[in-house]
């Protein structure tokens, strides 16, 4: 399993478009056979840096899920929104729940 973090810095104004395009995009992920986890989040004390968690069954569905015409749109599309470069992890899973 990989969990993928990838920390956002949305640029003030964008977060409501911001929101929007990741519904949008998390409707299509959701149908990804290897994509497991796939969460928005947020710290309400710092509203404008979205985290997402992501879990994938294995490398190939996390290459599946970054070549997928509805991410290749949103990352497209996410220069717009960003407010500075993502800080992106990719972790290996060693234990869990």
């Amino acid at each position: 399993m990989l969990t993928v973090i990838a920390k956002l810095p949305i640029r003030e104004g964008k977060l409501e478009e911001a929101l929007s395009a990741f519904k949008t995009l998390i409707a299509e992920v959701a149908k990804e056979e290897g994509t497991k986890l796939y969460s928005l989040n947020r710290d309400p004390k710092t509203p404008n840096l979205l985290v997402v968690v992501e879990q994938y069954t294995d490398k190939a569905a996390l290459d599946f899920h970054s070549g997928t015409p509805h991410f290749k749109a949103f990352f497209a599309a996410s220069a717009a929104l960003l407010g500075g470069k993502p800080e992106i992890t990719v972790l290996e899973e060693i234990a869990s729940i």
